[in-house]
């Protein structure tokens, strides 16, 4: 089965298009046909293709909006510029599309249909960033290749649906969980499930003797406490801006920051909001960027003092997290490092795996040094009890193999 992958955000389309069934999930062996994104969707759009054979192309195009972006991305992947093998947009068989919030209907992956875009909908005020722009992106797909290919949302919060009470609810008046459904989801959960379900299969291990603490480190981050292939905690709560720094948004604070920040500087709460999303975390503690390749460097060759700062922190909530989920999990096999930033940074994994001595981990400076660029492996030494390792994110293989899965009738694992 031919599946088209699709990521949408405000003005950008990341895509994929995966080649799988039952027998390759099975061995491991689906095949990416291309993959790429398309950027500034509205204007002149910049598209950047990589092929099956990992050459990158840059392409142009005025897309006006997402409609027209997802007309050109299926004219193009079934042409023969493309290197697809495609010869017609009917060789698309179906469409999987990450969609970030799914409440508490949605506790799978599921085949779109009416009922579930107004369950989605429906969200809308939980996720007012994010489902909107899946939604788009659900509409686009259907006018680009007709109502009769299957659709199937595979939800960034169905993962979570696990977290038992004691982990979702927060301890504030119980009616206002009854009422207006107050709890943690938290998000990354297709990330994390990846993450999971990949270092099962390199460690051979079943599903039920998953134990592991996984962390997602990108622009945006977050913690995840997995038990028998299970989430049973996660740092994102309500919303994404709890737990650790991220690259803007701020993590953890003290709720009632809020109020004393709009009296001391004149602004509204959705103000204060929008700071703690968009100008904090690292590039609010740095006041240089989010970016933390460029902190490191100005922590390395400038001794930047608010660099050094921000980076310590960020290291620091993570180690504490992990922490607080080993006590959760009763203890661990692994600590697995994702993301951008744990998939290509040693040092950041350097630093948040020192001061884990106690609970077993020891880093093979060697082998930590070596997995940059998508490899995958152990970086602990062999005396370890805490095993580490980075294990390549894969959301859009996930989100392929759950399209595959729903449409034939399989339940996804």
């Amino acid at each position: 089965m031919n599946i088209l992958v699709l990521n949408v955000g405000s003005a950008t389309l990341k895509f994929q298009v995966v080649v799988t069934d039952a027998e390759r999930i099975a061995t491991d062996r689906d095949e990416r046909l291309i993959r790429g994104q398309i950027e500034r969707i509205g204007g002149e759009s910049i598209i950047t293709i990589r092929g099956a054979d990992g050459a990158s192309r840059r392409h142009t195009a005025p897309l006006r909006d997402l409609r027209a972006a997802v007309e050109w991305l299926v004219g193009f992947v079934s042409s023969d510029e493309s290197g697809t093998g495609l010869t017609s947009r009917g060789e698309l068989h179906a469409v999987g599309h990450r969609v970030v919030h799914g409440g508490e209907r949605f506790r799978r992956s599921v085949a779109i249909d009416s009922g579930v875009l107004h369950g989605i909908e429906e969200t809308i005020e939980l996720a007012p960033l994010h489902n909107p722009h899946n939604l788009r992106g659900i509409e686009a797909a259907r006018a680009a290749l007709g109502s009769g290919v299957p659709q199937v949302a595979v939800f960034d919060t169905a993962f979570h649906h696990t977290l038992p009470e004691h982990a979702f609810l927060y301890a504030i008046p119980y009616p206002l969980y009854r009422r207006h459904k107050v709890r943690r989801y938290g998000f990354h959960g297709t990330s994390h499930r990846s993450i999971a379900h990949r270092w099962r299969t390199l460690t051979a291990r079943d599903r039920a003797d998953v134990r592991i603490v996984t962390l997602h480190l990108g622009n945006g981050c977050s913690a995840c406490a997995i038990r028998g292939g299970e989430s049973i905690d996660t740092s994102m709560g309500f919303t994404p801006l709890e737990g650790l720094v991220m690259g803007t948004r701020s993590g953890d604070i003290d709720a009632a920051l809020l109020d004393y920040i709009a009296a001391k500087e004149g602004l509204t709460l959705p103000q204060v909001e929008a700071l703690l999303n968009n100008q904090s975390g690292l590039l609010g503690i740095s006041g240089l960027t989010n970016d933390m390749r460029d902190l490191l460097a100005e922590a390395h060759e400038n001794q930047d003092r608010r660099a050094t700062l921000a980076i310590e922190i960020f290291c620091y909530r993570a180690r504490k997290y992990v922490g607080a989920y080993l006590a959760a999990l009763g203890g661990a096999d692994a600590i697995v490092f994702a993301g951008g930033i744990g998939e290509n940074s040693p040092e950041i994994r350097r630093r948040i795996c020192d001061g884990l001595q106690w609970a077993g981990v020891h880093v093979d400076e060697t082998a930590n040094d070596a997995l940059v660029d998508g490899k995958e492996g152990r970086f602990s030494t062999e005396a370890s009890s805490l095993a580490a390792w980075v294990v390549p994110t894969d959301e859009e293989l996930l989100i392929a193999r759950d399209t595959f899965r729903v449409i034939s009738g399989i339940e996804p694992t």
